[in-house]
């Protein structure tokens, strides 16, 4: 099908900035076995240990892993790759501590992934959450290099597609050497799409493994300096927000501004493409508005009401300096984001009805009094209201939405001590 679309394909790459910087690099043509962190020639050492991760999301929660197997690797080189520019781009700031090279992951055309593949002759591959193809994984099989797949989850939508397509993608599954799972109830799927017993093993979620306190208190001062936040304003982060989703926040901020005139409103757009649009909705109803990067030029006249961010790699820092933080996604179909990176800074937290990427966790911190289920303007009014009245009820919400987070750590621990099985000296 891809090579009869072709007609169709090249022009599509040809006219897209992001498809045509990363066309060579996915097709295989650049060798990142050569290269260390800085592009200089590298001794070769015993085959490295590859760990892919498909974009921000699965990059971010990777890194905790990343950390810990690096350390346990020894002598062995780490690789790690990503399929879309901004997760290479958030790869290559959160990893370069960390990787020996960061790449882009191959097209899977049996070419591209055979390149590839010969260029880093990998002793083990570990591929985080999702991003299954079969072309990859047919090579791996062939070559005899063990791939795991960990933190994998299965979401209600995904197992129905993956049920009305087992005849195709049931083999796949089967060549992973090992299924860890974040919860019973993934596991649970994997075995009723006909995965094996002894293929599945429940390790934990690796998100819950991530730094405790990583910004430091004068950092956050720098932070608000640089944002040119007054003393008493109170922040209402907003973070990885869709389309549809800032038009009810508006329609809350309003009400929550008439109440509370210091209110700082900092919305964080999933794309930072969309910055200008969500500046211009704000601005537009007489909210005094900046772009972060206005904000590194010139200081304003007056307080802001509303800041946009228009950046990338930066949300974890702002939930830290937030005193109530929504996580976006979820009043719109895309499935939530991670609630933990404010759970981590014992922030009071808000979500909308989908958190269907993360449900487990979303239940976890609603059960424990650590995060609210909102669904609309009014209970985002409500729920906002709420904690900034009540500061000590803000503060036990955070601290309840930290003891979930350190309660349910361990899953690198178990992660590790299944790809060490694998792993041959």
């Amino acid at each position: 099908m891809l090579i009869l679309g072709l007609p169709l394909i090249i022009p599509l790459v040809l006219f897209s900035e992001k498809r045509r910087k990363t066309i060579l690099h996915r097709l295989g043509l650049f060798n990142p076995a050569g290269a260390g962190r800085h592009g200089m020639q590298k001794p070769v050492k015993s085959r490295p240990v590859w760990m892919h991760a498909l974009s921000v999301g699965e990059v971010l929660s990777a890194v905790p892993l990343a950390e810990r197997l690096k350390k346990c690797i020894g002598s062995r080189d780490f690789y790690f790759s990503a399929s879309t520019k901004t997760g290479y781009a958030i790869a290559e700031e959160t990893m370069k501590e960390v990787a020996d090279t960061v790449f882009f992951f191959p097209y899977d055309l049996i070419p591209s992934v055979r390149r590839r593949v010969k260029q880093i002759d990998p002793a083990m591959v570990i591929i985080v959450e999702t991003d299954i193809w079969p072309n990859f994984l047919n090579e791996m099989k062939k070559k005899q290099i063990p791939v795991l797949l960990v933190n994998a989850r299965l979401s209600e939508k995904s197992f129905a597609g993956y049920r009305r397509l087992w005849f195709f993608l049931g083999p796949l599954f089967l060549t992973f050497k090992m299924i860890c799972v974040q919860t019973q109830k993934d596991g649970n799927r994997f075995r009723a799409l006909g995965v094996p017993e002894e293929q599945i093993v429940l390790t934990g979620n690796v998100k819950f493994d991530q730094e405790e306190n990583p910004v430091a208190a004068s950092e956050l001062e720098a932070l608000r300096q640089a944002m040119h936040i007054r003393g008493p304003q109170k922040i209402f982060l907003a973070g990885s927000t869709h389309d549809g989703e800032e038009t009810i926040l508006l329609d809350a901020f309003i009400r929550l501004k008439k109440m509370f005139p210091n209110l700082l409103l900092m919305v964080v757009p999933r794309d930072p493409g969309r910055a200008e649009i969500v500046f211009r909705l704000f601005k537009s109803n007489g909210f005094s508005t900046a772009l972060m990067k206005e904000l590194k030029a010139s200081r304003p006249h007056k307080a802001l009401d509303v800041i946009v961010v228009d950046a990338m790699g930066v949300l974890r820092r702002f939930y830290a300096l937030a005193d109530i933080a929504f996580v976006g996604g979820s009043l719109v179909n895309e499935g939530g984001h991670n609630p933990l990176e404010p759970a981590v800074f014992s922030k009071p937290i808000l979500f909308g009805p989908d958190m269907s990427d993360f449900s487990e966790i979303a239940h976890l911190l609603v059960e424990a009094d650590g995060a609210i289920r909102v669904s609309d303007a009014d209970s985002i009014f409500h729920a906002a209201t709420l904690f900034i009245t009540e500061n000590d009820k803000a503060m036990g919400m955070g601290e309840n939405a930290f003891h979930v987070f350190t309660a349910n750590r361990g899953a690198v621990e178990n992660t590790l001590k299944i790809a060490n099985n694998y792993l041959k000296p």
